[in-house]
């Protein structure tokens, strides 16, 4: 057992999985371990451990069903010597893995642990690597695999296959960390700051996808589950079109966009997504990044998208964001999802200390991540645009922005300020700049304007609608298209862009 780790507050194995799993509907796939060890205080530590736990070793495996839907699963016990992993214990979960792997069906880990079980030394260190490869196997076959780490999720469990999950869940207040505190006090001769290893400390650095209490993780899995296996409908459902009334003054669609009472992402999620699982982003809900599993359209997909602010609670989007946002990139690819990104923003954020986090690096990285991605890419042009924070978003497939959306370098009283050394001519500009949605239309950013024939803050239902609809249309459209066609289109379309039409 890995040293330093924190007592368990968790629940027992068997009363986590009889939470989340249908009445009746947990199967185990566990077979005797191997014979006992040779060295005689070893096997009296297993042997107490069994009788304590009624466990034959710390982990129990299995099929089970939640909402009808099967899962495997792979609950750790903390009683049954603090939940380390030996050779039998990492045969165990790799041969659970496997079975998964060929049965195809989507894999829950339920780790909470020290770490390697230190009476077995390097051979069970080693046997992270088995378990490990057995996880990319599975994640390889295009199959789900989501982790849900309870207190303690230490050592190599965490550095390896505890992390590894596409959606990487946590117990709130759970310590998670790689070098227990007691370990590291000894070997540094200073406590280990408390926060540090929390739950959600990493879930506020987009290292955790949600912190979920041990209840209410039934009913987080069911919406995931529901939404990864949403089966696409034949053909998209548009609402009647709604004819556009000429092209909007530029200034007043950004003043239009900066209504607090506007609906922005999670408004959008709320009324147009059939199944939805918001995932936890850097900054929670009072952060700029809106991170969610969704069926939109009858299609799952994974969206991330900006929450702009108010002028009494900005949301400066940060260089965290950005990097959550790669991480949900990179998880569309894996699961085989389209991402759907939605920009509306007033831009990144300026400070020394923006610039010491990279900010412009992450933005770099958010368009090249963006640009090779392989699954499609629908960005939703929401309302404002501002700036790096909101390009960052916008490389595509295919791009549909709202009628008063616009995309501009800075806000128009920064560019007024650039321009003619103040900002009173920042409505002149936005005139100028070609900025609204009609004009970005025109040189190739945006396929479709969805029309805004009244102030979406007083038909919020409707406005959502429209873009609902619009986006269910483009996703059915980018699922028709084979992925070289669809990528070959895209190199193409971002060769172009800039160019009148």
């Amino acid at each position: 057992m890995s040293t330093g780790a924190a007592a368990s507050t968790s629940l027992t194995a068997h009363q986590l999985i009889g939470l989340l799993v249908d009445p009746g509907a947990f199967e185990s796939w566990d077979e005797p371990p191997a014979a006992p060890p040779a060295d005689p205080a070893y096997a009296a530590s297993l042997a107490r451990a069994r009788e304590r736990t009624g466990l034959d070793e710390a982990v129990l495996t299995g099929l089970g069903r939640i909402d009808g839907r099967p899962i495997a699963l792979v609950a750790s016990e903390f009683g049954f010597l603090g939940g380390s992993i030996g050779v039998a214990t990492a045969e165990r979960i790799t041969r659970a893995v496997e079975r998964a792997t060929a049965e195809r069906l989507p894999l829950l880990a339920l780790p909470v642990s020290g770490g390697t079980r230190m009476q077995e030394g390097s051979a069970a260190f080693l046997c992270m690597l088995r378990i490990t490869a057995a996880v990319q196997a599975h994640r390889a076959a295009g199959l789900p695999y989501l982790t849900y780490l309870r207190n303690p999720t230490m050592g190599g469990v965490f550095a390896s296959w505890g992390t590894l999950g596409q959606l990487v869940l946590a117990e709130p207040g759970a310590r998670l960390g790689f070098l227990g505190p007691r370990v590291y006090e000894e070997l540094r001769g200073v406590e280990l700051p408390p926060d540090v290893q929390r739950a959600e400390t990493l879930a506020g650095r987009g290292l955790v996808d949600a912190v979920v209490p041990p209840q209410e993780l039934r009913e987080l899995l069911r919406r995931t589950l529901a939404v990864l296996s949403a089966t696409p409908p034949p053909s998209p459902t548009r609402v009647p079109a709604v004819e556009a009334q000429g092209t909007p003054d530029a200034w007043d669609s950004v003043r239009r966009t900066r209504r607090p009472d506007r609906p922005g992402t999670r408004e959008l999620l709320r009324r147009t997504a059939t199944e939805l699982v918001l995932l936890d982003a850097p900054g929670g809900r009072a952060g700029a990044l809106v991170r969610a599993l969704a069926v939109l359209g009858g299609r799952p997909v994974l969206v991330v998208g900006q929450q702009r602010g108010t002028p009494e609670h900005e949301r400066p989007f940060t260089a965290a964001d950005l990097r959550a946002v790669r991480r949900t990139a990179r998880l569309a690819e894996q699961l085989g999802l389209p991402l759907v990104t939605v920009v509306d923003t007033s831009g990144a954020e300026l400070s020394a200390g923006a610039e010491l986090e990279g900010i412009a690096v992450e933005i770099a990285h958010c368009l090249t991540t963006l640009l090779a991605l392989r699954t499609p890419v629908l960005a939703v042009l929401l309302g404002q645009g501002s700036g790096g924070g909101a390009l960052a978003l916008l490389p595509a497939d295919r791009v549909i922005a709202a009628e008063h959306a616009w995309l501009a370098p800075l806000p128009p009283e920064g560019a007024s300020a650039i321009v003619h050394r103040d900002g009173a001519h920042a409505a002149e500009l936005a005139r100028s700049q070609g900025i609204g949605a009609r004009h970005l239309a025109e040189v190739g950013l945006v396929d479709e304007v969805v029309p805004e024939p009244a102030d979406p803050a007083g038909e919020p239902e409707e406005f959502c609608a429209r873009l609902g609809a619009a986006v269910g249309a483009a996703l059915a459209e980018l699922a028709g298209a084979s992925e070289a066609d669809r990528l070959t289109a895209r190199a193409a379309r971002h060769r172009r862009l800039g160019d009148p039409r």
